[in-house]
């Protein structure tokens, strides 16, 4: 069983939508034409307009927002996907103690106006070792996960292709 390279992004993807990893990691991509993300690079753009190390790519693996001191900074819009955003982090935090480097992270929600503090500690290291795992057995089928239907799925840029077959009741 070949493993491949699993980033920040595929970890955030693992926790929001298992299909949503499997399409992506396949490189069918539909991000490009999606408003929220295209929002989300405007706002990786202009954020921490003071920190010179910004957008690093560490190790060829996973790029990460910025160094701020003590931590590794990542900034979202809103805190509706805090749980896969928390994810993300500690997956940086993870490789990079990996690698001999510890760092706490920050993750900045620009809408509420609020930072949370993310920590490394045993407990959740094995969780993102886990989170890794799981995210490779997830490519390793054959075909992508069946789609499961959450609140959030009409603002996915995944939408369509998951629910193009599916006619909304209120469209019949």
């Amino acid at each position: 069983m070949q493993h491949q390279t699993i980033g920040g992004v595929d970890i955030q993807y693992y926790v929001v939508c298992k299909r949503k990893l499997w399409l992506y990691k396949k490189g069918i991509g539909m991000e490009e034409e999606s408003d929220r993300v295209m929002q989300g690079k405007v706002l990786h753009e202009i954020a921490y307009p003071r920190l010179l190390q910004k957008e690093i790519l560490i190790d060829g693996a996973f790029k990460i927002d910025a160094l701020d001191g003590e931590y590794v900074r990542e900034v979202k819009i809103s805190s509706k996907m805090q749980k896969a955003d928390t994810m993300q982090m500690l997956y940086y935090l993870y490789q990079l103690s990996l690698r001999g480097i510890n760092k706490k992270g920050l993750i900045s929600y620009t809408k509420e106006k609020r930072t949370e503090e993310i920590v490394l500690n045993d407990d959740n290291r094995q969780v993102v070792v886990d989170a890794i795992e799981g995210a490779q057995n997830i490519l390793q089928l054959p075909s992508p996960p069946k789609a499961k239907k959450v609140p959030y799925c009409k603002k996915c840029a995944y939408y369509e292709f998951c629910y193009v077959l599916e006619v909304d009741e209120h469209d019949a």
